[in-house]
């Protein structure tokens, strides 16, 4: 039977440390893959900005051991999460379980999310310094070179190396980031500085062509926020280029006085020009395929990139566990039919959500509602299980049958 032999299991050579590459390598190794991570940074590590991890990711996070570092390093986000209006009126709540009513929402700061991953593999496996540069494959494996004379051998190549990913162009012709006419500042300010603030809950207040979010990380020892604003221009994305604290603070005068009290405590901030880009008819060239931003960059309305990078990296792991060399390329593609669908629906969503949320209609009361409705569209959300269906997908491979 294919996939019985721990010798026959695919080697797997993932190219990125961000959280789509770490947490692949972790559910990969958790069913006894080989894997090697190829991080082009001198060292793991992210910036100072939250992340929102829904349930449809935690789930998977707790099945390979990591429940406990996820409540650990979350601050969890409770039922009185809300929409506001621009002014502080109350719109509706926020949808923060899933249809069984599991509450596992959590605000993360991305860099415990990163450190925690990277510690939780085994010695070894992290190699960086390592910036892909080039790609080769035969019927029989793959070959990454890389900038610093070092080539990596596998029977699967995954790319995890984000929106600007180096090897995407050997599975589909380059294209175009779509910039959607937004800016994000963002940054953490200390729970000391507002003693007062609610920490158990996530908070959005919508506003004519703005909106402006605050939820609590690092175990409700931090604030993140992120300010939505009109750009006039293109910038070149980044997470890290800088922000004017002045220039936020204007952009949100007159708007709850709550929002003030967060921008009051802003020192720095960090500014990030909104892309995505279509969804990709293809993933899988062979014996490489995509993974999270590399596959499908999405807007963060809906706080999904990292959540679906998850999903990818279980489904992945999943389908891999049931190959050997030979029908890695099968199961490769048996992975992008399983998730390219979903993944564009997410995708799709977020775009709409952000108008929705960017009150680009006249009619608010109209959006209002539209807000209420929108807590069945996360149910929904989070209540999708992708192992099941990796699960049937892979059989379906394995025994010769159409998945």
């Amino acid at each position: 039977m294919i996939g019985e032999s721990m010798t026959s299991l695919p080697s797997v050579a993932i190219v990125g440390g961000g959280i789509g590459g770490l947490f692949a390598a972790n559910a990969l190794v958790s069913r006894g893959l080989q894997v090697a991570v190829y991080e082009q940074a001198n060292a793991i590590g992210e910036i100072g900005a939250g992340v929102y991890v829904t349930p449809n990711a935690v789930r998977h996070l707790q099945s390979i051991g990591l429940g406990r570092e996820v409540e650990r390093w979350g601050a969890h986000v409770g039922p009185r999460s809300a929409y506001f209006r621009h002014d502080g009126a109350r719109i509706a709540p926020v949808q923060v379980t899933d249809a069984a009513g599991w509450n596992a929402c959590f605000g993360m700061h991305r860099a415990d999310y990163v450190a925690f991953l990277a510690a939780h593999l085994p010695a070894g496996i992290i190699r960086t310094g390592h910036r892909a540069v080039g790609f080769e494959q035969t019927a029989e494996g793959a070959r990454v070179k890389f900038a610093n004379g070092a080539v990596a051998e596998a029977d699967v190549v995954v790319a995890a190396d984000g929106i600007h990913s180096e090897l995407r162009p050997h599975v589909f012709p380059p294209s175009i980031p779509v910039f959607h006419g937004t800016v994000s500042y963002r940054g953490l300010v200390p729970r000391e500085r507002l003693p007062d603030w609610p920490m158990d809950r996530w908070q959005m207040w919508a506003g004519p062509s703005k909106h402006f979010l605050v939820f609590p990380v690092r175990h409700a020892e931090m604030v993140n926020y992120v300010g939505f604003v009109p750009a006039d221009a293109e910038m070149k994305e980044s997470w890290s280029a800088p922000g004017d604290p002045e220039a936020l603070r204007r952009e949100f005068h007159g708007w709850d006085a709550r929002i003030g009290q967060v921008l009051e405590q802003v020192d720095t901030t960090f500014r990030w020009a909104l892309y995505d880009r279509e969804p990709l008819p293809t993933w899988t060239q062979g014996r490489l395929t995509l993974l999270g931003d590399a596959a499908h960059p999405m807007l963060p309305h809906l706080g999904q990139g990292a959540n679906q990078a998850v999903e990818d990296g279980i489904a992945l792991a999943t389908i891999l566990a049931r190959a050997d060399t030979a029908s890695a390329p099968a199961c490769l593609l048996a992975y992008e039919r399983l998730r390219r669908e979903r993944v564009a629906d997410v995708q799709l969503g977020a775009r709409k959500h952000g108008l929705r949320v960017d009150s680009m209609v006249d009619d608010l009361e109209k959006r209002d509602a539209d807000l209420v409705a929108h807590a069945e569209f996360r149910k929904q959300l989070y209540t999708y299980d992708v192992v099941p269906l990796a699960r049937a997908a892979a059989d379906a491979v394995t025994s010769g049958r159409p998945s």
